[in-house]
């Protein structure tokens, strides 16, 4: 269940006086693409011992070049076994590990948890596993993708199940704290909940958009602005990968589509019959669900403004901007850039807080900058 009011109230997790510097090491990592190579690297960052192992040797060498560990030798006994493998072959490698040392934890990084557990709790040291998903990627993929900053300030979701070993808790939450990354604490189907929600639909969701594009004449997709591509940004990502995890979760991402199918024939319903007040019912759920999403450090969504300021598009010009918007004195929460197909200019989008909104158009209009109210 996820963290509320203390570590004690965490699942799995011994008591204070018990706890310690729990991961020691050797860490195994099976897997050296872009997730394990990235745990690798954070890891060694931190001064431990990593063993590599993986299917393809090329990866090992690779990540072993990057300096994100050696290869597995024979004799070599790990702590921490870390199974970075492809979602269809997660339950598979888990218990492979479990067998082969069964004197280590095992934790994961798939997309999904229920799978896992369900495949290894009848099986001898099954108490040994403790799920975990760091939610964080990239658009590439392999070894040469990896960075020890992968998971810095990002979720890192533990998933205990009923029957893991406290003991075995504490050294996957150390591996989580180890790699820059946030604990998140549920249970294997609140996750599974979870990512179909926050993750799975949305892809699917940004996948459809982006395929209504894919036959458009030239001329209607010459109107593409920064609007389509936010939606369907995500949508390209792998397709072997992505039907691989949504096939892995599928009874929790069927529940949402079923929701997600009702409101589109709501929708379809409002727009055929010009029921504009229906319409904006569905509008303004949207809206709502925008402003639950929780702000930058885990906090409390708070209202934001986005400020527009037209940027030559020329080396130094950005970081002009930027540097104006500190000594504005306000804080760009984020931003984005939408390039003009017509002229040499960016409309460069900051994000900032709504209080702070109208104070940073009139620093950045007094510095010459052309802004659009």
């Amino acid at each position: 269940m996820p963290e509320t009011s203390g570590p004690a109230e965490r699942p799995g997790r011994l008591p204070a006086g018990q706890r310690g510097d729990w991961l020691t090491g050797p860490v195994l990592v099976v897997g050296a693409g872009l997730l394990g190579t990235s745990v690798g690297l954070a890891c060694r960052r931190s001064g431990l011992e990593v063993l590599l192992s993986d299917v393809s040797s090329e990866h090992v060498r690779t990540a072993s070049g990057m300096g994100a560990g050696r290869p597995l030798e024979p004799g070599d006994r790990p702590q921490l076994v870390v199974v970075a493998v492809p979602p269809d072959h997660v339950g598979e490698a888990v218990r492979a590990a479990l067998a082969a040392h069964p004197g280590a934890v095992v934790t994961d990084v798939g997309s999904v948890k229920t799978g896992p557990w369900q495949s290894v709790r009848e099986q001898a040291g099954a108490a040994s596993y403790v799920g975990g998903h760091p939610m964080a990627g990239s658009e590439r993929s392999g070894p040469l993708a990896a960075s020890a900053s992968l998971f810095d300030g990002r979720p890192w979701a533990i998933t205990p199940h009923p029957e893991s070993d406290p003991a075995a808790v504490e050294v996957v939450e150390d591996l989580v704290r180890l790699c820059g990354a946030v604990p998140v604490w549920l249970t294997p189907q609140e996750h599974d909940r979870a990512v179909a929600r926050t993750s799975h639909v949305p892809h699917l969701l940004s996948v459809l958009a982006a395929a209504r594009l894919a036959a458009g004449p030239e001329n209607h997709l010459a109107l593409s602005g920064q609007g389509v591509r936010d939606v369907t940004r995500v949508a390209a990502g792998d397709p072997r990968l992505y039907s691989q995890i949504v096939g892995a979760n599928a009874d929790a991402v069927l529940d949402l589509l079923g929701e997600v199918r009702e409101q589109l024939d709501a929708v379809i319903a409002a727009v055929g019959a010009g029921d504009r007040s229906a319409l904006e019912d569905v509008l303004a759920s949207g809206v709502a669900g925008t402003r639950v999403i929780p702000a930058k450090h885990g906090g409390p969504a708070r209202p934001m403004r986005s400020v527009w300021v037209s940027v030559p598009d020329h080396p130094g010009e950005l970081a002009r901007l930027l540097a104006d918007a500190v000594a504005s004195e306000v804080n760009v929460e984020d931003i984005r850039i939408d390039h003009d197909p017509g002229r040499p200019v960016g409309l460069v989008e900051l994000v900032v807080e709504d209080t702070r909104a109208d104070h940073l158009l009139g620093s950045l209009e007094s510095r010459g900058w052309e802004t659009h109210r």
